[in-house]
């Protein structure tokens, strides 16, 4: 999360409503794994779940992970998930007065070592899970602007603890699988080597969307553009993992990235106007993100992530200083560009981190990722070799070690619960 997020609620006029169909709007709320979680209720029995996290103040991840846990989906003593926070440890206690007073309320003991939290000070594994949460803290910036929080140093304590004790049980790590690539694909390998169920990546994609679409697997799409904000490894990571989670659905997807370029400031412009950049989808994503300047164009500060697929298929990822969300357009074959926004609201309590938690919930009930933590590793990658590019003058990388190849599975968003509630009004 950004310092300052916005709430947006989403609103859709009566055209929209008619264009989607009421009775087709609520099949698809009805038949989803996710629902409006407010309707829902855990059909089992909780399963534990050990928790190492860098920090844990008000707002942080911790906190909008951890507390749903602890005080249910709104932060309010109401329902939750299925899962029971056994145990912590918090590298950074200081700062963390916050996230200790949680625990001794409600009895959850902190650990000062990461084994001791996943073995609950034992000599087995008793935990159903681990949920590894590096993201805010106190932790360095390297010379090209990565924040080096310590997700690889967590994974090898949780996993030499699996290896000590006996048993694997899954992982959640959150956002990127780490910012560095060689420490992303060591973890990646880790958990394979280990036969580790293992899941990262960024709470955007499940969440809420602005003007959302349907798009089944295999779909014919000729142009994708993505527009983020904010900083480029805080939120370069959330831009391209939604708009990964869009582009996967192509037909043939997903085999990876070839090479990868930065482009910043008059550049950016020059490949639009070369026409690299498919111009109407980029501002189809314009016209429906927030922004603080109406034309595209005059944003002089804009960075360009360019990457080209092995199928061909170009990745043009916009940071701009004007935009204000993240978004994604597409254009399908024969048709005109469509576009979206993922939605960052904060009440109650960050929802869309709610709905992260239901597909954790769903890895540690079922022992299986609930989607491919390839994706994440694609899109870490991607933004690791962009931000490598921008440090050597935005020259062109070639990516061989992002050639990964993965199957996309349709795992849904966030309902727009705004409008299943007017669907409902109406029948």
């Amino acid at each position: 999360m950004s310092s300052e997020v916005m709430s947006l609620p989403n609103r859709f006029s009566r055209r929209d409503c008619l264009r989607l169909g009421f009775g087709a709007a609520l099949a698809g709320v009805a038949n989803s794994p996710i629902r409006a979680l407010e309707d829902t209720k855990p059909q089992s029995a909780p399963k534990s779940v050990a928790a190492v996290a860098t920090i844990y103040f008000r707002n942080s991840h911790a906190d909008v992970l951890l507390t749903k846990i602890l005080e249910g989906w709104k932060h309010d003593g109401g329902p939750g998930p299925a899962l029971k926070l056994a145990s912590i440890y918090i590298d950074q206690p200081e700062g963390s007065e916050f996230g200790r007073e949680l625990c001794k309320k409600h009895g959850v003991p902190i650990f000062d070592s990461i084994e001791k939290a996943v073995t609950l000070g034992g000599k087995s594994i008793p935990v159903d899970g681990v949920l590894s949460i590096a993201e805010h803290g106190n932790y360095p910036l390297n010379e090209i602007g990565q924040q080096l929080y310590p997700r690889r140093r967590f994974m090898e304590e949780i996993t030499a603890a699996f290896e000590k004790h006996g048993r694997i049980v899954p992982v959640f790590n959150d956002k990127h699988i780490s910012t560095v690539w060689d420490d992303a694909k060591w973890m990646y390998d880790r958990a394979v080597e280990m036969n580790v169920p293992f899941m990262a990546g960024s709470s955007l994609p499940v969440g809420f969307r602005s003007h959302p679409f349907d798009l089944p697997l295999g779909s014919d799409i000729e142009s994708a553009v993505g527009i983020g904000y904010d900083g480029l490894d805080i939120y370069g990571f959330h831009a391209l993992e939604s708009l990964q989670t869009i582009v996967e659905r192509r037909r043939n997807a997903e085999r990876g990235v070839k090479w990868v370029r930065c482009l910043e400031g008059k550049a950016v412009w020059q490949a639009v106007a070369d026409g690299w950049v498919a111009s109407d989808v980029m501002d189809a994503v314009y016209n429906v993100i927030p922004k603080s300047k109406q034309n595209i164009r005059e944003d002089d500060k804009a960075v360009l992530f360019q990457f080209e697929y092995t199928d061909g298929f170009r990745g043009a990822q916009f940071m701009l200083s004007s935009a204000q969300l993240t978004g994604v357009g597409i254009k399908l074959k024969g048709q005109a560009p469509i576009a979206t926004g993922f939605e960052e609201r904060a009440e109650p309590r960050y929802p869309h981190f709610a709905y992260l938690l239901k597909a954790i919930e769903t890895m540690v009930h079922t022992g299986r990722p609930t989607y491919p933590v390839e994706r994440t590793l694609l899109t870490s990658g991607i933004l690791d070799r962009a931000l490598n590019s921008r440090a050597q003058g935005g020259k062109r990388l070639e990516t061989p070690e992002l050639e990964i190849k993965y199957q996309p599975v349709a795992y849904p968003h966030a309902p727009d619960v705004d409008l299943l509630r007017l669907v409902k009004t109406r029948l």
